[in-house]
């Protein structure tokens, strides 16, 4: 958006930047100005300079300097019209949005004042916490035998929540109030009333170490609650709300942001408690994802405040799994002027214990050690590939290039290239060359193609039971739908739904009745969703979500129930289990909400998908999400990019890219008509 410069001017004019330095750097008054320890580097003794009457500060030791809207820039890691937005906000003022209806601009101002509600909502819990850690021998000496002291704990705003189901009944004299629950902070059962007709609630957070999470304005936007001896989950993290989201927020950034500066790199770990630790033991400048996967969005506000990142993981399976996550999120934005490296910690280690065993100085050497993107690029890509072989070589080109292909263009993409071509065992000439003239692949990195599980069936029509033994055990089990173009939604109670799952007897039966239709190889039902393919496809080879990008893996996250929960339930047990089997997970599944969804679809697959082109499916159905997305971002990009560059830009971006996807469905469906 485009902001008139007299608006900067007098906003700039309306704000005081004493109060705005101020609320992140402790002043004091000396002579005509204010003086502080600078927050842009390390200092014992202060040469940061606030000027009320310049309304700007310099520092004498590193030499930064600028206004109100500079320092939130700088320092909280804004971007231009978002520390415009917040000094507005702080004074008052409506920033011009011409391109903006009356209408939009009243639900956000509404938007905005909701999320002060919930900050605040936040923020008095929080308190209220602090306040029941004080009281409590047991917490207090569970956080001391985890070698916190109480500075730490201040630091951070380590809290207690009581064992009582209703401790937050004290804390808000109203507990029925909808923003308790908004917040993420209670929990309401509609389908369990009381004496009074009312919901039942009752506190998310009991006999839990709380960890408060921030922003980077220091606003209270959710928790993380540890409990204190055995039990699950072990981490309970507050629900996605208006003001919390976890793919885009890290723990302890807020905290972190002068020491991320002072070291010149951020750590980012994988729980509350290693950034915690880290911090009482030298190392301040580490966050944590808060209980997902590494996201694009966490990687480019990480480069917001530093232009070198460390992913620190255990060295088991999980930890590589979350390492080659991070590493797609990271590839988009690893330009020639930024460092991103991986950390593998011993798998008897933590970083705590690392550090406690050997010392900081060992850890800050092991950081130094750490593998560089480009080396780690390379071993993602190697992955289970006998290079000693023309064969093992000629995958590692496959699984390469799309990890290649997502790197910015620069110096280091040129050089990974001709790395690449010598593993490989060709010119760089000659890879470029067969690169181009490849057909499209995967839109974003993959580590492999996901294992084919049994052989395709033969003639193209539905398995026999000798190819799938485990279809016969009572005879030829088929469905009763009368058409297949009926079973475009088998949700729960749908009249369409075909009568057939797994199990027997009663819900867990299958009914006999005439063979289904055939169906032709590489094709899906007319009509179904990619949400509902995918679920077929994942739940029946769940080594297929390597192939996708974490980029996919956000798009599926986003779908509408009951395929988002579904999506995110499935990575969760990825990344705690790895790929299981049908079996396995069918009987994780037992008793979630959507678990018909997900049978009626694995059903279908498993009598009628033909292996050879289960891949295929997974790529078109993943093109086809995305291209709808595309096209949504477009049609709402072109009403502002008329007057906005910026918005322009993007929507040239996204036209391009929809083109590229779409090129790649048309291709597809030309090769496998219908």
């Amino acid at each position: 958006m485009s902001i008139p410069q007299s608006f900067i001017q007098e906003l700039l004019n309306r704000v005081d930047v004493v109060d705005v330095v101020g609320r992140y750097v402790q002043l004091k008054k000396g002579g005509a100005n204010f003086m502080g320890l600078c927050p842009f580097h390390g200092e014992k003794s202060p040469s940061f300079s606030v000027s009320p009457t310049k309304q700007f500060y310099h520092c004498f030791g590193c030499g930064a300097n600028g206004n109100a809207i500079g320092f939130l820039m700088e320092h909280a890691g804004m971007n231009f019209v978002e520390a415009v937005k917040d000094l507005a906000q702080q004074v008052g003022l409506q920033v011009p949005e011409d391109d903006v209806s009356p209408q939009e601009r009243e639900r956000a101002a509404q938007q905005r004042q909701k999320q002060s509600t919930l900050n605040d909502v936040l923020e008095k819990a929080a308190q209220a916490y602090i306040k029941q850690l004080k009281g409590s021998t047991r917490a207090i000496d569970y956080l001391k035998g985890r070698g916190l002291s109480g500075e730490i704990a201040k630091t951070f705003g380590l809290g207690y929540a009581p064992e009582g189901w209703r401790s937050l009944a004290s804390v808000f004299p109203d507990y029925t109030d909808a923003l308790l629950v908004e917040s993420g902070m209670v929990i309401a059962h509609e389908d369990e009333k009381g004496q009074d007709g009312e919901a039942k609630r009752y506190d998310r957070f009991r006999d839990r170490i709380m960890f408060p999470i921030r922003n980077v304005k220091g606003e209270f936007i959710g928790f993380g609650g540890r409990v204190l001896d055995k039990g699950e989950p072990k981490y309970l993290n507050s629900p996605e709300t208006p003001v919390f989201s976890k793919g885009r927020e890290l723990y302890g950034l807020f905290e972190a942001r002068t020491a991320i500066r002072q070291h010149g790199y951020a750590l980012v770990t994988e729980g509350y408690m290693d950034v915690v630790a880290l911090a009482q033991l030298g190392f301040a400048n580490a966050v944590a994802t808060l209980g997902t996967a590494c996201t694009p969005d966490h990687v480019h506000k990480l480069f917001r405040f530093t232009d070198a990142v460390v992913f620190s993981f255990d060295g088991d399976g999980a930890g590589r799994r979350a390492a080659r996550k991070a590493l797609d999120a990271a590839l988009p934005l690893a330009t020639d002027t930024r460092s991103v490296k991986f950390l593998f910690l011993p798998t008897e280690h933590d970083p705590d214990s690392y550090i406690r065993a050997h010392g900081a100085d060992a850890f800050a050497n092991f950081v130094k050690q750490a593998v560089p993107l480009s080396k780690f690029l390379i071993d993602a890509a190697s992955a289970d590939c006998d290079l000693s072989s023309a064969e093992g070589r000629a995958r590692l080109s496959s699984q390469a290039r799309p990890l290649w292909s997502a790197l910015p263009d620069g110096a280091l993409k040129r050089q990974l290239l001709s790395e690449l071509a010598q593993h490989i065992g060709i010119g760089t000439s000659d890879l470029q060359q067969l690169w181009q003239h490849a057909a499209p692949g995967p839109r974003a990195p993959r580590s492999e193609r996901a294992p084919e599980r049994h052989a395709p069936p033969a003639g193209g029509h539905t398995p026999t039971e000798a190819q799938h033994p485990h279809l016969a055990s009572d005879g030829g089990y088929t469905q009763t739908a009368s058409d297949p173009a009926d079973n475009n939604n088998w949700s729960s109670g749908s009249n369409n739904r075909p009568s057939r799952s797994w199990g027997t007897g009663g819900k867990g039966s299958w009914r006999k009745g005439p063979p289904p239709p055939p169906r032709m190889l590489g094709t899906s039902r007319a009509g179904t969703a990619p949400e509902a393919r995918m679920l077929g496809l994942l739940f029946t080879n769940a080594a297929a979500w390597d192939r996708l990008s974490s980029e996919d893996h956000q798009l599926l996250a986003r779908s509408a129930a009951p395929f988002g929960p579904l999506f995110i339930w499935f990575e969760m047990q990825f990344h705690e289990h790895g790929a299981q089997s049908w079996a396995v997970l069918r009987e994780a599944l037992r008793g979630h909400p959507h678990e018909s969804a997900v049978i009626a679809e694995v059903d279908y697959v498993l009598l009628g998908a033909n292996p050879e082109t289960e891949n295929e499916l997974l790529d078109g159905a993943i093109d086809q999400l995305r291209s709808e997305e595309l096209k949504r971002e477009s049609h709402a990009l072109s009403v502002s990019a008329a007057t906005d560059r910026t918005a322009l830009e993007r929507l040239r971006a996204v036209n391009a890219r929809l083109l590229e996807v779409n090129e790649r469905i048309k291709a597809r469906s030309a090769s496998h008509p219908v």
